[in-house]
């Protein structure tokens, strides 16, 4: 995929110098560094007896180390502009390389590298007057070339917007529509829509026009997780079962066509909780584990949907009580 001038800013390499991170992150590397995940811790607001995000936004590096991301808004605001008791808006893409967030101060909608350097303003339209935080889900495309943004408003009258981070381009999908995420290439977006017969239709939207629709079995909308293939029509899915170990499927939306499946080698509750395909048809599922209030146990697994094979190619604990976190990919 090629990028304009305004794409290559964004994804170049960004010098230390130009990081805008804190400054023990500020290490020479020989490469810039990827992001697991991001976590704001949460404090206790006497005046209003409860917890709040509290700090600034930390991304967990590849290397272990933690950097501080000082443009980002630690707390959201509602609707009328009024700081909330909630997170601000983050998310990370796959390849935690692109982050976006809302700017602290304007709360503008940006998205910027990882390993820091300029930031790119999403067109206001990306937050409508009157939309809160909380209001607001935001994903990545897994190279970090598009952004997803879907409202809780709930007349669902706003529309979902994808927004292409070169060129501010924005596509606009039915409200009724639910999504569930980009296609490994970022140029398809995965929904699914409650039809009038009470059952569930799934579509690829590919982003330059057109669309396919097929309604699976329920065994595939039931699924814990879907992840759309580079070619458009491929959604791997990981069921799940309170007694035998989660199950990888995949589903082809142009014939129909749902795969035997097979077993991971994990437990019964360690179903994967996000998943993706690169552009190259490898498929990666996080999975994540821990008790409620405690740090989060989460491993990377790289899959082979046709016999279950899961190689870890990654595992650290992030989050603490009281925080919260976003992982890659999210």
């Amino acid at each position: 995929m090629s990028h304009s001038s305004a794409a290559a800013a964004l994804l170049a390499p960004a010098v230390a110098g130009a990081l805008g991170l804190a400054p023990a992150a500020a290490h020479a590397q020989n490469a810039p560094p990827a992001a697991r995940a991001a976590w704001i811790k949460a404090c206790y607001d006497r005046k209003h007896q409860e917890s709040l995000p509290c700090g600034h936004w930390r991304l967990r590096l590849r290397d272990g180390r933690d950097a501080v991301v000082r443009g980002a808004a630690g707390r959201g605001i509602d609707g009328k502009g009024r700081a909330g008791a909630f997170t601000g808006v983050f998310a990370i893409s796959a390849d935690g390389r692109v982050m976006a967030y809302e700017r602290a101060g304007d709360h503008r909608l940006v998205v910027r590298r990882t390993a820091g350097g300029p930031v790119t303003e999403l067109p206001r339209a990306a937050r409508p007057k009157g939309v809160g935080s909380d209001e607001i889900d935001l994903s990545l495309s897994p190279s970090g070339d598009r952004v997803l943004i879907d409202y809780f408003d709930a007349p669902d009258r706003l529309p979902t917007k994808v927004i292409t981070v070169a060129t501010g381009a924005i596509t606009a999908l039915s409200p009724k529509h639910g999504a569930l995420g980009f296609s490994a290439d970022g140029d398809e977006v995965l929904t699914t829509r409650t039809v009038s017969d009470n059952t569930t239709a799934m579509y690829a939207h590919r982003l330059g026009g057109g669309v396919i629709r097929r309604t699976p079995p329920t065994l595939v909308m039931n699924a814990a997780t879907h992840a759309l293939a580079a070619d458009g029509t491929t959604v791997a899915l990981f069921t799940t079962s309170e007694q035998k170990p989660p199950r990888v499927r995949t589903y082809d939306l142009a014939t129909g066509r749902l795969s035997a499946g097979a077993e991971l080698p994990l437990k019964p509750d360690a179903t994967p909780y996000l998943a993706w395909w690169d552009a190259g048809g490898r498929l990666t599922a996080t999975v994540r584990t821990g008790e409620e209030g405690k740090a989060a146990v989460v491993r990377v697994l790289t899959v082979d949907p046709a016999t279950g094979t899961a190689t870890q190619a990654d595992k650290y604990t992030i989050g603490s009580k009281g925080s919260t976190f976003v992982l890659a990919g999210e």
